[in-house]
């Protein structure tokens, strides 16, 4: 049980770190959240700026990522 346990804290602090790394690199890296299918609308008064192909890229690493963690 506790290595069970010992398992997910690394994990999640894995995770954390590499969020954070990311967080971090966001400005220095300016094609993230403007690639190509990334939905933007600007109007007089207002902006709506919704990133689905950024969202889906990420959800495609995080599923390798986590796949690769979790095979049995």
């Amino acid at each position: 049980m506790a290595r069970i346990i010992a398992k997910y804290f690394i994990i999640t602090g894995l995770a954390l770190i590499v969020v954070g790394g990311l967080f971090f690199l966001s400005g220095k890296v300016e094609w993230l959240g403007r690639l190509p299918g990334d939905i933007l609308i600007k109007r007089e008064k207002s902006v709506f700026y919704f990133p689905i192909t950024t969202c889906i890229l990420a959800s495609v690493i995080l599923s390798i990522i986590l796949y690769i963690f979790f095979r049995k």
